[in-house]
Formats: structure tokens, C-alpha cells, sequence
């Protein structure tokens, strides 16, 4: 799936590079948390083999085990921000909020409470002792206990008011229980960010991995759409796992990825994309097809042309390789044109000619004779290549196809 695509259909999440300044910070907020997630789950894989990932629904994200939450993560998005966090500060309060807000404070047993910021703790605060593996939480605790009595911010005052107002026991045993993740890496770096974790899977080639990359986060954001919208709870561990695997395994010799499916393609016609005046289209005209046929011919068309562009985009096949297949389809479809020619009869009719020619193409187009890689045999790239180079009249199935483009040329010449 390429760039343009994921625009199309996840217009919300999907943003350009360039465009990302100029979006409110709220929807960076988002993206970041749901990009987070993903290298959340890739992070922590091995502490949590069996776990899960959910998004908007225990907190902003979540690990689960056996269906429980066991760590809930505020994440906190600052684009090109120089300050630091520091125990007043509103991200602070306010996650402590919803902390306190979401699970009992005094449950010695509840999930483990994480902040993830783009932000770097203050040295000598609250949020720098809970930080890494050697957190100090009853640290932490004075010096928020402190921040929450001596701040007389007016935004804060509810959440400091509250937080005061729990027992000691409570107050310990919630502190006890929150973990701070700063200097998180910027929304710009997450891709690299994955990609160490991915380190020893990814393909060799700057291009190779780029597309297993696009098709990676391509289906997590398919995973995203769908959590948010509760068609799924949670993404697993073995279920990400599984997906890398299936992903890493179109890059072995021999195979290829698909990257461009039948939904591309709907987002493209909803787009304007339209190819009923291409060369292809009247080839199939002049055979009499219908519209549905039509229509199907136009996305085999639109799938295998981008899929072989995205191929030699990212160097996963040469151009020449792509010719060296296209003759040979060309040759194999140069012999079954001959036969048909040599069966027609001489008094042949235009109906005659009609059923001749569809023969040819289903003969043609619904059998995968010629690969273009020994383990790669989708039938919409070999026929949509056909309809390629039907567009360029280096095949056809009507007997009389190569005057019918000659009149169709120069009439659009003339016209």
C-alpha cells in the first residue's frame, strides 16, 4: 500500500513528513500515541511474550495479560520542545488525574502506571526518580507531595487537591506503581524506532526495507483504525509476530510483496481515477464485454501497474527484469493469437471474431504460464499486466485489434 494511499483511507493518521508542523497539536498527539504503540509492543515482547496492546481503552495505551491490564501508558507528545518536565507542570497533573481516575490509587495489585513524553524529567524531581531501573518512588512521593502543597497553578489545583487528599498508605502505594519513559523519540522517529527493533528481520537494501516497512505500518494502522473503532480490543505480541514473519517472508528469493490490493484501488476510483478512453478498455469494447468485466479489468490494471512501480521504486526487482517478463508474455500470447488466427474461418462474422477474441483473452489472462519471480503467482498482476501491454497494443485479442488501435491513434490525432 503505497503513501498516497493511507492518506486516502487513514486521512486522520497518515501525514506527510512535510505537513506534519502545520497539523494541530492535538492530532499529533494522536498519531504519536498510536504510532507509540507499535513500538511499545515490539519493545516489550520479551518481558510480555503473552501480552497485548490496546489503544483508548483501559488508557491511551495499554498492555494487557489474560484479558487484564497490567500497564497503563499516558503518552505525551511535545513537537521540538526545549523544556523539560518538571512536577508542576500541567502533563504531570494531568496524568496523574486519569490515573487516579481509571484504577483504585490503593491497589497494591493494580497495573503499573507509565508516562511516556517526548519531554526530559528535571533533574531532581519527581518524575527523574521514576525513571529507569533504579527508580526511587518514595523520592518521588516527597517531592510530589511537595510540588502538590507549594503550586498555586489554577489548572492543577483539583487534581494537587486530590491527590493530598488520599491517605498516606494510598498516596505511597500510587507512586509506588508509576514508571516515567522520557526523551522519548520524536513522532519523526519512530520509523527508526521500529526498525531497531526489527533490526535482524528487515531485509538487506535501503529499498527493500523501505517497502517492508510501508507494508508493516500500512497494517497497523489497519490494526489502529480498527481499535478505535471496536472492531478489536487489543494487538498481541504473537499476532504482530506472526505478521513481521509473513511480511519478512515475501523478501526471500524467489518471492515478492504484494503492497497494492483491491482497496487501493476503490480509494483511487473514489479519487477520480478513471481509464474507460485507455487503449485496454476499447480492446475489451471490441469484444462486446460488459461493464462489470470492464470494471475488474480496470483495477487488475491499476493493481499490477503501481505494484510493478512500487517493485522497481524500492529496488526489489531491475527494469529489466520487468521487460525480460513482459516478452515472455508477449511471446506466449503471440503464439495462442496465431492459433486463433489459423482457426478463423474465412467467412468469419464480427460475432464470430467477437467470441474468437474472448476465448484468447480468458485463455490468456487465467493462466499463470509466465512468473515474473518462481514463487510470486497473483493472478491480478498477470492480468493486469496483460491489460498493460494491451495498452500499448503489444497484445490484443480482437483478430483485427492492431487496425482498430491504428483508427483509434489517429483519430485522437486528428482530434
Amino acid at each position: 500500500m503505497h503513501l498516497d494511499t493511507w492518506r486516502r483511507r487513514y486521512g486522520d493518521w497518515i501525514m506527510a513528513s512535510s505537513s506534519l508542523h502545520d497539523a494541530s497539536a492535538s492530532a499529533l498527539g494522536y498519531l504519536y500515541q498510536a504510532k507509540w504503540a507499535l513500538v511499545e509492543l515490539l519493545r516489550g515482547a520479551r518481558e510480555r511474550p503473552d501480552g497485548a496492546i490496546s489503544l483508548e481503552l483501559h488508557d491511551d495505551v495499554a498492555w494487557e495479560v489474560a484479558d487484564r491490564p497490567v500497564d497503563l501508558l499516558q503518552t505525551k507528545f511535545h513537537p521540538r520542545s526545549l523544556r523539560t518536565l518538571g512536577d508542576r507542570d500541567d502533563d504531570l497533573w494531568r496524568t496523574i488525574r486519569s490515573w487516579m481516575d481509571t484504577h483504585d490509587p490503593g491497589d497494591v495489585d493494580g497495573p503499573w502506571l507509565t508516562l511516556v513524553t517526548t519531554q526530559q524529567a528535571r533533574e531532581g524531581t519527581a518524575a527523574a526518580a521514576l525513571r529507569g531501573r533504579n527508580r526511587e518512588p518514595s523520592v518521588a512521593l516527597r517531592r510530589l507531595e511537595q510540588a502538590a502543597a507549594d503550586s498555586s497553578a489554577k489548572e492543577t489545583a483539583e487534581t494537587r487537591a486530590r491527590f493530598l487528599a488520599l491517605s498516606v498508605g494510598t498516596r505511597a502505594v500510587l507512586v509506588q506503581r508509576m514508571r516515567v519513559i522520557d526523551g522519548s523519540p520524536g513522532i519523526d522517529d519512530l520509523d527508526s524506532a521500529v526498525r531497531e527493533q526489527l533490526l535482524f528481520v528487515l531485509p538487506s537494501g535501503d529499498g527493500p526495507q523501505a517497502a517492508f516497512m510501508e507494508q508493516l505500518w500500512a497494517w497497523w494502522y489497519e490494526q489502529v483504525v480498527d481499535m478505535l473503532q471496536k472492531r478489536r480490543t487489543s494487538v498481541s505480541v504473537d499476532m504482530v509476530h506472526r505478521r513481521v514473519e509473513q511480511i519478512r517472508d515475501d523478501y526471500t528469493v524467489g518471492r515478492l510483496p504484494t503492497s497494492v490490493d483491491r482497496s487501493d484501488w476503490l480509494a483511487a476510483r473514489r479519487a477520480g481515477e478513471d481509464y474507460s478512453e485507455r487503449c485496454f478498455i476499447h480492446q475489451l469494447q471490441w469484444l462486446d464485454l460488459g461493464a462489470s468485466e470492464l470494471e475488474k479489468a480496470m483495477m487488475d490494471y491499476y493493481r499490477a501497474y503501481n505494484q510493478a512501480a512500487s517493485w522497481v521504486d524500492n529496488d526489489l526487482i531491475a527494469i529489466d527484469e520487468l521487460g525480460r517478463y513482459q516478452e515472455e508474455l508477449v511471446d506466449e500470447w503471440e503464439r495462442h493469437f496465431a492459433r486463433m488466427l489459423r482457426r478463423l474461418p474465412a467467412d468469419a462474422t464480427e460475432e464470430d471474431r467477437q467470441q474468437a477474441g474472448e476465448e484468447l483473452l480468458w485463455q490468456v489472462v487465467e493462466n499463470v504460464t509466465v512468473r515474473i519471480r518462481d514463487q510470486y503467482d497473483q493472478i491480478f498482476f498477470h492480468r493486469g499486466q496483460h491489460h498493460c501491454l494491451a495498452d500499448e497494443a503489444r497484445v490484443g485479442w480482437h483478430p483485427e485489434f492492431l487496425q482498430r488501435v491504428q483508427a483509434l491513434t489517429l483519430g485522437a490525432v486528428h482530434a
